[in-house]
């Protein structure tokens, strides 16, 4: 179902290694608002959508989400390579270095390892809604605290890209939300009718 275009969504040239930088930025590669967990959320979600207009978004962005993986890994990537030992010792990069070397790693920036518990797929389409609008606010609040902590210019510049591409995607939920209230209204939704009948929902969904 994928096209791969073997090329990154925004180019990444980092000339200045720099390992402090790195240990951040691995936040959004591995943690808890990280693009891992986005694209692993929206693509488990979409199977329970029953609406084809919504389980289209969500493997639009999650596929997205892929891509921008792959640019934070490219980063990190970047940011580590050809670091010598007493670079390593003084940026505080020791720490990483002894459980990964310099592989790129899904955790956080507080070493904490990626984890499923980081995410929901509810099976509700207005829950799994509002999940990823939350979602898609902490990822860009991560993004807006990194770029607070860096001042390369060629590192700011693909992260800022990436808190760009948060903002559009949180417009394209906000959307698809009130798609799903407008269509489920219709049907005299549960969220207005106190006898909602569960069993009965899900069979005319």
């Amino acid at each position: 179902m994928f096209c791969y275009e073997k090329k990154l969504q925004y180019p990444i040239n980092i000339k200045n290694p720099n390992p402090k930088l790195a240990q951040i930025i691995i936040s959004q590669y591995g943690g808890p608002d990280g693009e891992l967990g986005a694209s692993l959320r929206y693509l488990s979600q979409r199977f329970a959508m029953p609406y084809p207009e919504l389980k289209g978004l969500l493997t639009d962005i999650g596929t997205e989400e892929l891509s921008h993986l792959e640019m934070i890994g490219t980063i990190v990537y970047q940011l580590t390579r050809n670091l010598s030992l007493d670079e390593i010792k003084k940026s505080g990069f020791d720490t990483y270095f002894v459980d990964h070397t310099t592989g790129v790693y899904p955790t956080a920036a507080s070493g904490f390892p990626w984890t499923a518990a980081s995410i929901q797929s509810k099976g509700d389409l207005i829950t799994d809604l509002h999940e990823d609008l939350a979602a898609e606010q902490k990822a860009r609040t991560t993004y807006d605290n990194i770029l607070r902590l860096v001042d390369d210019p060629d590192v700011r510049d693909p992260i800022k890209f990436l808190r760009e591409r948060e903002i559009v995607h949180y417009q394209r939920f906000g959307e698809g939300l009130r798609l799903a209230t407008d269509r489920l209204d219709s049907k005299n939704f549960y969220a207005f009718n106190p006898g909602f009948d569960g069993k009965n929902y899900m069979k005319k969904r």
